[in-house]
């Protein structure tokens, strides 16, 4: 089977890698997006799946724009039966959607038609959701509006954050390409087709700065659930009283706590952050990102820095 793999963050390589390992890929191409500038240095920065294509000798493009066709004669040239899409990051035209044998399919990182869009992974764990999982999808022309063929599930356990549910689905999402190109091979892919339910569709917008702000007003458990689905990256926030951002990586809920403060009051220091939110409910902060550091332990935090009981925080 000659396929194209289209991807470029970690969760597309991991989608990579199994593809490699299935004993009947041949993957004659891989594209990513085009290496970053990172750091003060500003050294360009490849992606994960640039990285591994590279460190396993397989053909990368990178190139700017498919519009227009701009990529249609190394296209042709490739000529795959299948291509792969995982997080490429760009929208793909319809020379492209429309070439190989067996079709464009995306590993997207929901059970759709819930949660169409750019960060399924991380809304699912804002809004409080316990199950998520991958979809093996036909792409057409709509945002992840395409006939759906595979599903893979699994728990969002109250452990979970993003960094941890990402890793999970990435191993569900390349086991699931795996079994398409099983399925494409015996015949019976089409068979698994299945259209979406444009009416059960929720969607899942870019993470934007206003979406990563703390607001104590609401219920601890949904500030929790905030914080989780944006850590590691790019992390709940808040200020300290002297202007300072704060950075929140881990918390957990204390309900009933007992106060009648405003919220964003820092009700207790001992054995984290204690904050009061909405509905008499209590966050403890335990792990914290302060303004120019790198992530620390509250305990850590609380010894080096003027926070008091009392204290309002507050963005």
């Amino acid at each position: 089977m000659r396929i194209v793999f289209m991807g470029t963050p970690d969760f597309a390589a991991e989608c990579l890698k199994a593809v490699y390992n299935h004993p009947a890929a041949e993957i004659v191409g891989v594209l990513t997006q085009p290496d970053t500038q990172k750091g003060r240095g500003m050294k360009f920065i490849p992606s994960p799946v640039k990285v591994f294509a590279t460190e396993h000798d397989l053909p990368v493009y990178q190139p700017e724009t498919l519009k227009n066709g701009a990529f249609a004669e190394e296209l042709k040239t490739l000529d795959p039966e299948l291509i792969f899409v995982a997080a490429y990051g760009k929208i793909l035209p319809s020379y492209v959607l429309e070439y190989p044998k067996y079709g464009c399919i995306n590993a997207h990182g929901s059970l759709l038609p819930l949660y169409r869009g750019a960060s399924p992974i991380q809304r699912a764990i804002m809004d409080g959701h316990t199950r998520t999982g991958i979809t093996a999808m036909y792409m057409a022309d709509g945002i992840d509006t395409g006939d759906m063929l595979l599903k893979g599930e699994c728990d969002i356990l109250p452990e979970d954050d993003f960094g941890t549910l990402h890793d999970k689905l990435a191993a569900i999402a390349g086991d699931l390409l795996c079994q398409v190109i099983d399925k494409a091979l015996d015949g019976t892919l089409e068979a698994c087709r299945c259209p979406q339910n444009d009416a059960e569709a929720t969607h899942a917008p870019k993470i934007l700065k206003e979406d990563t702000v703390l607001d104590f007003s609401r219920p601890a458990c949904e500030l929790c659930c905030l914080i989780r689905g944006l850590s590691p990256a790019p992390l709940a926030m808040t200020k300290t009283p002297d202007g300072k951002l704060l950075k929140v990586a881990c918390a957990k809920v204390v309900q009933d706590a007992g106060h009648s403060a405003a919220p964003g009051t820092v009700l207790s220091l001992d054995d984290g952050i204690l904050v009061a939110c909405g509905n008499g409910s209590a966050l403890r902060l335990n792990a914290v990102v302060p303004e120019g550091k790198k992530r620390m332990d509250a305990a850590d935090y609380i010894r080096g820095r003027k926070l008091n009981v009392g204290d309002l925080l507050a963005y």
